[in-house]
């Protein structure tokens, strides 16, 4: 169809609709320009003026049910999805003033002033929410639509991104996984010639970005982006194919962007001449003439539209300048999920921690990785939402058998075997997650987290925060960390200290069967991301679990072993070291107290202090390296917070400040072992 018949096929309110969309975006961009030069938007802000007709056509054909993610560029994609829903001009310029009010950082904004210019976000509407990582947002799509497909909707995800983003890592690792899984996400590429400044044939090989879908079979096709009609049909086509059950498709909008990358950007690697000839194709004033040439509105007909507009930003950017800012006292709201153990949860735990150190009556015994294997098979069985996706996890079982037998009982659709593409993985998780389903990652070892870091971190770790507290990333992250199997220094590594870094993400590193059993539990029902660490050589070690259903909470550390002298404060393995230490020095006289951490985030201070109160005297212990590790920060807040009570320095025991080595020999004397644990704590005894 021509775009004559095109329109010809529409009714003036569609087709007026359409213009109001594009002059409304093109508005807000230009008064988000002026705001930026009067410094009341701080930060960066990139201005999507030029490009409205790939936002407005694309999103023109979506149902209310369907999902879109967005980029650093993205106040276009998220008032043209939220426009679309606005049923009344009341809601439309509501939708209006928050946009520009998260833009100016006030409490009245989408998501509270908390994300701004780059991580706009509209969840309630569907809105995914925006990225300031170039390409961060494919893998969330990505796994966005695979939650559509789990759930047997016939729902699509558009993914929005530029063209320098097809040149990351992110680009192929998800549409090399949407393609095997024939996944309802249609990706739209926002070629828009310049990736910050590099000009794309600097930067992109010479085939079209379209080009590339062949190599996953994803069909491939380059629209022309300026023309707000031929957007609204190609998109069509590829939300039919995607809806239809026939997987993903790639769209190449070719256009162009009016301002420079940020507002500082003086625009010196393209000619004048060049920014002519491509505003001589300027999407709004052509398509309003079409408009009137084919008599299906009137002159004054599109121009009150534009005055209409006009005063919608006026409105908006009272509102914004008059809301207040977000008030101090609040900083730290929405970086968590709200879960709360209740003091009898807390008390019924310890009583079964008590329970199971006994064993017999009510127990019964099972190996370290048995317990991983049912707490998932029960999660499974309790909430259909819980799957499992990960590297070898189906028919293999998992690298250290962890998920062994869960393949024949659930089937590919529920245990999901993945390319090796970690930060694919990771995204696609956090995707599926924020589209309503609770996924279980497995990745094979620690050292290879932080090829998903950016995907953890940036996107599942801070949405929720970046998004006032509008979504939830229910996402657990299965790893195994430690040395021990002489396997050397890119998968022997206690890698833990990076993820306690980052907000919005919490760290469990269980000990003991049990540990094992009831924290993970825990974390498939927590609303927050969890890295969830086990060590390679504990997945032999028996120990006894409750007969009953049980969840372990976070942020309650247990005392392993009570003591007067010393407090020995550890997790993981080093748990078992610390207790044989603890066993030697007691028939010297010395009583050590030791403390398996548990949970590192949270962290359980209160029984810390408890132990040092009655001590005096304070031994971390870590497989991990020692600069900066978590035993470091332990040994700060003891110091900070518990000096008074210290008869002696904090002494740190870890790993030496080298990697890992294979060899055997060298191997042992790297990592801390019982003897190194008793003299240290001699030090201070």
């Amino acid at each position: 169809m021509d775009r004559e018949q095109a329109l010809q096929a529409m009714s003036k309110e569609e087709a007026l609709e359409l213009l109001k969309q594009m002059w409304a975006i093109r508005m807000f961009e230009n008064q988000v320009y002026d705001l930026l030069g009067q410094d009341l938007i701080k930060g960066a802000s990139h201005l999507y003026a030029g490009q409205e007709a790939v936002a407005v056509g694309a999103i023109s054909v979506l149902e209310d049910d369907d999902l879109i993610t967005s980029t650093h560029r993205g106040h276009g994609h998220c008032y043209a999805r939220g426009a679309v829903l606005a049923e009344t001009e009341e809601a439309h310029q509501e939708h209006y003033n928050k946009m520009l009010a998260e833009l100016c950082g006030r409490s009245t904004g989408y998501s509270r002033g908390r994300g701004g210019s780059m991580h706009i976000a509209d969840v309630e509407n569907g809105n995914l929410g925006a990225t300031g990582i170039v390409g961060g947002n494919i893998p969330v799509a990505t796994g966005a639509a695979l939650a559509k497909k789990i759930k047997k909707t016939d729902d699509v995800v558009l993914c929005f991104f530029g063209d320098g983003a097809a040149n990351t890592g992110n680009f192929h690792e998800s549409l090399n996984m949407a393609a095997l899984w024939d996944l309802p996400v249609v990706y739209i590429v926002e070629n828009n010639l310049y990736a910050m400044s590099v000009p794309l044939e600097n930067a992109t090989a010479k085939l079209t970005i379209a080009d590339r879908g062949c190599a996953y079979g994803i069909p491939g096709e380059v629209v022309d982006g300026m023309d707000v009609l031929a957007v609204r049909e190609a998109v069509g086509r590829a939300v039919d194919h995607a809806r239809s059950g026939e997987g993903p498709y790639l769209l190449e909008c070719q256009t162009y962007r009016w301002y420079g990358h940020s507002r500082s950007d003086p625009r010196a690697y393209r000619t004048r001449d060049e920014e002519a000839e491509w505003k001589a194709r300027d999407p709004i004033p052509n398509f309003a003439a079409q408009l009137v040439n084919l008599d299906i509105a009137t002159e004054a007909e599109v121009d009150a539209v534009e005055m209409q507009m006009e005063q919608a930003i006026e409105t908006a950017t009272e509102f914004s300048l008059n809301s207040p800012m977000p008030p101090a006292e609040e900083l730290e709201r929405y970086v968590y999920a709200p879960f709360k153990w209740t003091a009898a949860e807390i008390a019924r735990e310890q009583e079964l921690r008590d329970l199971v150190r006994q064993g017999g009556s009510g127990t019964y015994e099972v190996e370290y990785r048995q317990a991983i294997q049912e707490a998932l098979r029960e999660e499974m069985l309790r909430d259909e939402d819980v799957f499992l996706m990960g590297e070898d996890i189906g028919l293999y079982g998992g690298a250290y058998g962890a998920t062994r037998g869960l393949h024949e009982e659930f089937g590919d659709e529920r245990v999901r075997d993945t390319p090796i593409s970690e930060a694919g993985i990771a995204g696609a998780a956090v995707g599926a997650a924020m589209a309503g389903m609770r996924p279980m990652v497995e990745i094979m070892y620690v050292d290879f987290t932080p090829l998903a870091m950016d995907q953890l971190a940036n996107q599942g770790a801070k949405n929720r925060f970046m998004f006032g507290g509008k979504t939830t990333v229910p996402v657990v992250v299965r790893t195994e960390g430690g040395a021990g199997r002489s396997i050397a220094a890119h998968h022997s590594q206690s890698l833990e200290a990076l993820w306690t870094h980052f907000p919005g993400i919490y760290v469990v590193m269980p000990s003991t069967p049990y540990d094992a059993k009831g924290l993970l539990k825990a974390a498939i029902r927590d609303d927050n991301p969890v890295m969830f660490i086990e060590h390679k050589m504990l997945y032999g070690v028996k120990g006894s679990v409750p007969d009953e259903d049980y969840i372990i909470p976070y942020g309650v550390a247990d005392v392993k072993r009570e003591g007067s002298d010393v407090t020995v404060v550890t997790y993981s393995r080093m748990v078992h070291r610390a207790l044989q230490a603890a066993e030697t020095l007691a028939a010297e006289g010395i009583s050590v107290e030791v403390i398996d951490l548990r949970t590192l985030k949270p962290l359980d201070m209160e029984t810390i202090a408890a132990s040092v109160r009655k001590t005096g005297r304070v031994v971390g212990v870590t497989e991990a390296y020692p600069t900066n590790s978590f035993i470091s920060e332990i040994a700060a807040r003891v110091q900070e917070e518990l000096f008074d009570w210290l008869d002696a320095p904090v002494i740190r025991v870890s790993a030496a400040d080298v990697p890992v080595p294979m060899s055997e020999s060298l191997e042992d004397a790297d990592i801390p072992g019982v003897d190194t644990i008793i003299n240290a704590i001699r030090k201070i005894v």
